[in-house]
């Protein structure tokens, strides 16, 4: 088991305990923590002092996709399960996903579906998402959707290894990233059983960096397509992604179009994000030549939202691509 934590003292206590009732004991759980500034490495160390299992790793903050990778370079055991520090684990997870991977040596990579828990631990009101379970599902789905829950995952130690582990570069989606490099590699599948409580919260991950996860999973994608057309990639070597407007040099033509597309489509229904950091987006979408009955709704979203100057220069801006 391998956790990362920056500054989780309220929801890490339950976690650790959601592990430590594993009915499949035979784990080490490592605990990185990023520099926390709370109580997170104390309340690690104090389990830890009860339970040799647990092992704890300070370090100063380096960010998520070091901190992952370095909990992959220390793991002992052939297998990794990826755990966040505010979900919590079904009693059997680990026993489900060995099982399986002990089952299926074909398979290199195993997660399952969740339920969902609010701030307090409450089971939240957000509609279960249905992933596909069998490899040949998953890859029919890999370039859109929530097919993987990355805190939900076992996966063999030596592929991530081998792989070269998750890449600074895609940051916010280091994990899709590293999905698509891995399914040319093995085969994936999600347990139809929920087997992980995954934390909705205001302010995660997925919610402040919607605009760079969107834009980075979608280089991902065509990252992916440059490997299965040419064999090489393109981002191999880089330390930070280019900009939308090298992507056509980099890929092809269409390649910006298509990122621009991916991101409007995550951001369709926030209008906040697209009257500020994703506005050049929106406007680069619409002269892409965009359909734009989706877009007038846009439009009309903004004036809702309280952005009735975004609103009117979208408006604007659709009169003239229709001139």
């Amino acid at each position: 088991m391998a956790t990362s934590v920056y500054n989780a003292a309220q929801t890490l206590g339950p976690a650790i305990e959601s592990v430590l009732a594993q009915t499949f004991g035979d784990f080490e759980f490592l605990i990185l923590d990023d520099g926390s500034t709370d109580d997170s490495l104390a309340i690690a160390q104090a389990y830890a002092a009860r339970d040799p299992r647990v092992r704890p790793i300070a370090m100063p903050r380096q960010g998520l996709v070091r901190s992952l990778n370095q909990l992959f370079a220390q793991a002992r055991a052939p297998l990794v399960a990826r755990f966040d520090a505010d979900d919590i684990c079904m009693p059997e997870r680990l026993a489900r996903q060995v099982a399986f991977l002990a089952e299926h040596p074909d398979h290199g990579l195993v997660a399952c579906e969740t339920t969902f828990i609010d701030e307090t631990g409450a089971p939240a009101p957000n509609p279960p998402i249905q992933r596909p379970h069998d490899h040949g599902a998953i890859l029919a789905a890999l370039e859109h959707g929530p097919i993987l829950c990355h805190s939900a995952v076992m996966v063999r130690t030596d592929l991530v290894r081998a792989a070269g582990g998750y890449r600074e570069a895609f940051i916010h989606a280091e994990d899709y990233d590293l999905w698509l490099r891995l399914a040319s590699e093995t085969r994936m599948a999600n347990l139809a059983e929920c087997l992980l409580a995954y934390r909705i919260t205001p302010g995660q991950v997925s919610s402040r960096h919607v605009v760079a996860q969107a834009r980075n999973a979608a280089i991902a994608w065509l990252a992916h397509g440059a490997r299965a057309r040419t064999g090489s990639d393109p981002t191999a070597q880089l330390s930070a992604l280019p900009t939308l407007d090298m992507l056509d040099g980099m890929f092809g033509a269409g390649s910006a179009a298509y990122v621009r597309q991916r991101m409007i489509d995550r951001l369709l229904y926030a209008p906040d994000r697209l009257a500020s950091e994703a506005w050049p987006v929106l406007l680069g979408h619409i002269a892409d030549g965009a359909p734009r009955a989706r877009l007038w709704r846009t439009a009309i979203r903004l004036l809702k939202a309280g952005h009735p100057l975004r609103a009117m220069q979208t408006a604007i801006a659709l009169a003239r691509q229709a001139a």
